[in-house]
């Protein structure tokens, strides 16, 4: 998979077809599964994957990420963490 060279910030992130996000109770934290495997995640990576449903953008992530955590810009951290993200094929980016 490749991700895009610039991440827009109008792009609209969603978790890839055939992944899901939930919360394992075994490993106290939440993981993305699909069918090749797991992925553990840490808290500011679920935090962001929590928020690609497909209809937020990237800028709306960012913005609710800084409400979130009291008005800090994240922006470089969320897109960096997207790229990784669709590299590896567990986000889409439309666009």
């Amino acid at each position: 998979m490749s991700a895009p060279d610039t991440i827009e910030a109008d792009a609209v992130p969603r978790i890839a077809r055939g992944h899901r996000m939930q919360f394992e109770p075994a490993q106290d934290c939440h993981v993305l599964l699909y069918p090749e495997g797991m992925i553990t995640l840490n808290p500011s990576a679920a935090e962001i994957l929590q928020r690609c449903d497909g209809q937020a953008s990237v800028a709306a992530i960012c913005d609710a990420l800084s409400k979130e955590f009291g008005g800090a810009d994240l922006t470089d951290d969320v897109h960096e963490f997207l790229h990784l993200a669709a590299s590896h094929g567990w986000v889409v980016l439309p666009g």
